[in-house]
């Protein structure tokens, strides 16, 4: 077996030529006017970052033409933001009993006329968004089924009435129209269809009365069936919708609405991350025919 010389001496004789290559190296390059830089770290933008600036320039764009909707009515709704100005409603379940046409004749026979049940009106608010620079406003059929009298609040606080110009409670849309004179900010629809499973997603609505509220998330599922009604296709998004978003538009990174925001799942009423909008390219043509007709004609 060969040894290995491995004193101090012999190591400084070894070395030494590589020692002179690399300060011949380094000669060369600083002769040259080369600078010798560190690699640069990999990007990790993300909204809110420099590389993207977020969802600002997409709400400042769009915000304008969503609004609040405030509806009075004289009827027990099914969902939406309340409130009550009288109580003890009527009981829809037993207005029609056999009991209930036993006490009226009892009552007549008596001769006495039965008190009224108290008429309960309740405001419903809910949101929309404009369509038309004429004012056309699209929002949910459940939000002005039974209207009485409908305002429109824009964004500066400025108060519009509003006439249903048509609903499609199958679908559950319904379509609004202003009196203006001068044209009105509008949102256009986008592609439905082109959506993606991930794709970030803006809503916009009313939440609990407040207005102007903005919420971000992304698409969490297509083609949902909630049992709603028979054209039951959702986007599942989880940009937060509680109660007043209903008939409130999501928009793509674009400003394009994709989707009317319908309904959530909760259990306790209030946003879980789980909510449902009608796709635009399913919303699309009922508006237009409601636009066009006042009602919907299907096959």
């Amino acid at each position: 077996m060969r040894a290995i010389d491995r004193s101090p001496s012999s190591a400084r004789g070894r070395f030494r030529p590589c020692l002179r290559l690399r300060l011949a190296m380094l000669a060369l390059v600083l002769g040259s006017g080369l600078t010798l830089t560190s690699p640069a770290p990999a990007s990790s933008a993300s909204p809110g970052t420099t590389q993207d600036p977020g969802f600002a320039q997409v709400v400042k764009k769009v915000l304008p033409a969503v609004v609040s909707i405030s509806v009075r009515t004289t009827s027990e709704p099914g969902d939406g933001q309340q409130t009550g100005e009288a109580a003890t409603p009527s009981n829809p379940a037993t207005a029609d009993s056999p009991f209930e046409e036993f006490l009226r004749k009892f009552f007549e026979d008596q001769g006495i006329t039965p008190r009224s049940t108290p008429t309960v009106r309740l405001t419903i608010l809910g949101s929309g968004f404009i369509t038309d620079p004429r004012g056309f406003i699209v929002t949910n059929n459940h939000v002005v089924a039974d209207a009485g009298k409908v305002t429109v609040i824009f964004q500066d606080d400025s108060k519009h009435a509003a006439k249903v110009v048509g609903r499609d409670p199958k679908t559950d849309l319904a379509l609004l129209k202003i009196e203006t004179e001068s044209a009105v900010p509008y949102v256009v629809w986008g592609d439905s269809d082109a959506t993606q499973v991930g794709d970030w997603v803006i809503a916009v609505g009313n939440a609990f009365g407040l207005g102007g509220t903005v919420s971000a998330g992304i698409i969490s599922a297509r083609g949902r069936d909630i049992h709603a009604g028979p054209y039951d296709d959702f986007l599942q998004i989880d940009a937060p919708i509680n109660r007043g978003d209903s008939g409130g538009p999501t928009f793509n990174r674009e400003g394009e609405v994709i989707g009317v925001n319908t309904a959530i799942y909760s259990p306790s009423g209030g946003s879980v991350g789980v909510g449902f909008a009608i796709p635009s390219n399913r919303a699309r043509p009922v508006i237009e025919q409601l636009m066009a007709y006042g009602t919907v004609s299907r096959g």
